[in-house]
Order: structure tokens, then sequence, then C-alpha cells
């Protein structure tokens, strides 16, 4: 259905549901508020669109409706900042190799896009063949002000000041801190490290620490009271995450944001709990079933 119509058509199928879209329920509030549910387009919108690419973020930002679009950070050997989950280019590009031998130039000869159709042939679509890998200047091109951005500043240990180079990119493009609305720039990151070193930089811009399953099961009061003292939220993977430690991370002033969740009954499962918003794949079904969870309170 999807290669028939085009992911264009087969989402606007789903705009009356984004109408009550999260952006415009918590608009006032903020997008910090903790009575607010945030929809965040994991890698943009990966399940219709390969990862990472502007078709994703595109679809995910103007045509799904999500909150915000995710960007996982690489360095190049040349220091530029590029979109990419992996620390290699293998799964996602037609190349081969790590990310930090090689330069832009080489990064942007590589096919970032053919990958998705082999392996995703329903949602195949002709122009996803040679889409090249962005970067976060292009990105911050194209959406300026007018997205809201949630970072990860992926492997830091392998790319020496990736912190100091995201602030200043922020900086360049007018999306500091101290000129944009709260929460319009989020920062996650499995190191506490690198989330210290951007709140050295940046000491305004929200934190969120990911977390691995292992350690949400083991979360302790004073575990989260030390998160709390440099960051505004946690991001588990869902299936760590019960109605208990749910229960004990929201009472400790957190902002819950599982990943990766895909399926409608872990989105409804997640909401009876109490998360504060979602990573998916999907931000159309999240918006689908967070109207009918707002329309049943």
């Amino acid at each position: 259905m999807m290669k028939q119509m085009g992911v264009t058509m087969v989402v606007g199928m789903v705009v009356a549901s984004s109408s009550v879209s999260t952006e415009a329920a918590g608009k006032e509030k903020g997008l910090l508020d903790p009575n607010r549910i945030v929809n965040v387009a994991h890698r943009g919108a990966s399940g219709y669109a390969p990862e990472h690419t502007m078709a994703a973020y595109e679809i995910g930002h103007k045509t799904l409706k999500a909150d915000y679009i995710e960007i996982d950070l690489q360095m190049t050997k040349d220091g530029q900042l590029i979109a990419m989950h992996d620390e290699t280019v293998d799964r996602t590009t037609n190349g081969s190799g790590a990310v930090k031998d090689k330069t832009l130039s080489e990064i942007k000869e590589l096919d970032a896009g053919s990958w998705f159709n082999e392996a995703y042939p329903a949602y195949a679509e002709e122009h996803y063949k040679g889409l090249s890998v962005p970067t976060l200047d292009e990105i911050f091109e194209r959406y300026g002000k007018h997205a809201n951005y949630y970072i990860e500043t992926k492997s830091p240990e392998v790319y020496p000041r990736m912190e100091k180079k995201l602030v200043e990119k922020l900086s360049q493009y007018g999306l500091s801190s101290d000129r944009i609305r709260q929460g319009q720039v989020m920062i996650q990151s499995f190191s506490r490290d690198s989330l210290l070193k951007v709140k050295e930089l940046d000491h305004q811009l929200p934190l969120v620490q990911l977390l691995e399953a292992s350690e949400t099961t083991r979360l302790t009061t004073k575990d989260l009271q030390v998160i709390q003292s440099y960051a505004v939220g946690v991001g588990p993977s869902f299936k760590s995450l019960t109605r208990e430690n749910t229960k004990q991370i929201r009472d400790n002033g957190l902002l819950l944001h599982p990943y990766t969740v895909n399926e409608k009954a872990d989105m409804k499962r997640m909401l009876d709990y109490g998360v504060t918003g979602v990573f998916t794949n999907y931000a159309d079904r999240f918006n689908e079933v967070l109207r009918t969870y707002k329309n049943k309170k």
C-alpha cells in the first residue's frame, strides 16, 4: 500500500489524528512541561524512509507532525558533524569503514537510501536511491528555528571535542539556549561525561541521560537524584520500564522518554504507566494512540 500510493498519501490518512498532535496540546505550557507528552521521530520517520536522511526528517517533521526530530551525531575525519547512528557506514550506506576514518567528501559520495528500499520493499520509493548522509549544518539550514531537535552525542569517547563543535553549531544557527524557547533543543547521551561537557558549554540546554536496560532495572532514588542534578530527564528502553520504576522516575521530578516504541499496544502501555513521551519510528501511530488516550481522560 505504501509502495503504490507513496508515503505522503498513506500518512495523509492519519493527518486528522495529527491535528491533535502533542505540539498543539502543550504549546502554551512549553516543551518541558511534565504534563505534556512529546512525540519524537526516531532517526526521522525511520519506519517510512531511510533513517537519518532529509527524506526521513521531512516526513517526521512536516507530514507526521512529530514534536521532535531525533539526530544521532557522528564526526568525520575532518571534524564535520553528520547524522548517522552507527560508528561505521556499513549498515546504512553502500560503503564500509569507520566514520572517523572518512572525510566529509568521502561520506558524501555514499548512497544512504538504496539499502532501505532493499530491506523494506513495501515502503520503497525510487527517490530514496542515492540519498546522501546529511551534515548537521544541512539540517539546521533546512529547518532553523522551525523544528525542535533531540540530538544525541554518539560514541563521544571516539570523537574529541564533539560537544564543543555541537554547541558552536547551535550558536551559529541561533539555537543556543538563550535564543530559543526552552526545550526546543534537547541533548541526550548514554555518556554522563559528554552531557556534563555540554552543560559546561551551555548550562541551560536541557539534558537527558540515556540508560541501558540493566541500568534502568536497578535504579535507586540516589541514582535518580544524581541524574536530576544535571539532567531534566532519562531515556531508557521501553522494555525495561514497569509501572513501579516509571513512578519512581517521575516521583523524582524527571521527564521520561523511552525508546523505541513502535507498536500501538506498547504505546498504550507506556502512556498508562505515565511516561512523558516516546521515541518512535512511526510518529503517526503514536499521534493516533495519544488522541485516543486523551479522549478517554
